[in-house]
């Protein structure tokens, strides 16, 4: 048998083993579709029930178009490193509210534990009296549409900025155990109510110096 002949037989075997484990790997592979993100995006809507001055009230981000919206995300109520935030968030709402924005707390506990963890005093855990609305999202909706849900259930620390025409500017997602800063968050307010899309500042200045 000539080299030629050899070849020409041995290429088929060569070949069918290479497509044999081409094809297993197609079969094997796991394709992930990443989410789009949200920035740059119109906010999901929902409509929920929320814990304010200790009653129940229906709200929906939409009734807050023509409004800025610090959105925050907890995991649960009745937790060491949530209250703190909650209530830093709580403690400096009138300068949130000087710019004119709104502040909405969620976690994917209902407004009974809401409720119940407000009226506990801070010296025991509780949060007191809240100067914003804690959105139960009990049918973790709302944590899924903005892309917080995890595995378990509960939601990751997400904070959003939706701005006038519900449009989110501004998105962050901690770990569970990582709080957010209240500075910062205002600092990033004030960097979307005052720039046109697409204009930068840099790190560490405050927007009002920087317009000045």
């Amino acid at each position: 048998m000539s080299l030629a002949s050899r070849a020409t037989r041995a290429t088929p075997r060569v070949a069918s083993g290479a497509v044999v484990r081409a094809a297993a790997s197609r079969r094997n592979a796991v394709v992930v579709k990443a989410a789009a993100p949200l920035v740059g995006s119109q906010a999901p809507d929902f409509k929920a029930t929320a814990v304010f001055d200790q009653e129940f009230v229906d709200i929906s981000l939409s009734q807050y178009k023509g409004k800025y919206v610090v959105l925050f995300f907890y995991p649960l109520d009745f937790t060491f490193v949530c209250p703190t935030e909650i209530t830093a968030f709580s403690d400096r709402f009138e300068e949130f509210k000087s710019t004119g924005a709104e502040v909405l707390g969620i976690s994917v506990d209902s407004q009974f534990t809401h409720l119940a963890w407000i009226q506990t005093d801070r010296k025991e855990g509780g949060l007191g009296d809240l100067s914003y609305p804690l959105v139960a999202d009990l049918k973790k909706e709302i944590s899924l549409a903005y892309g917080v849900l995890t595995d378990d259930g509960i939601a990751l620390r997400g904070l959003f900025i939706v701005d006038k025409d519900g449009i989110v500017q501004h998105a962050t997602i901690n770990n569970l155990a990582f709080g957010r800063s209240v500075d910062e968050t205002l600092r990033t307010l004030q960097v979307c109510m005052a720039f046109c899309p697409g204009v930068t500042m840099r790190a560490g200045v405050k927007a009002a110096d920087a317009v000045g």
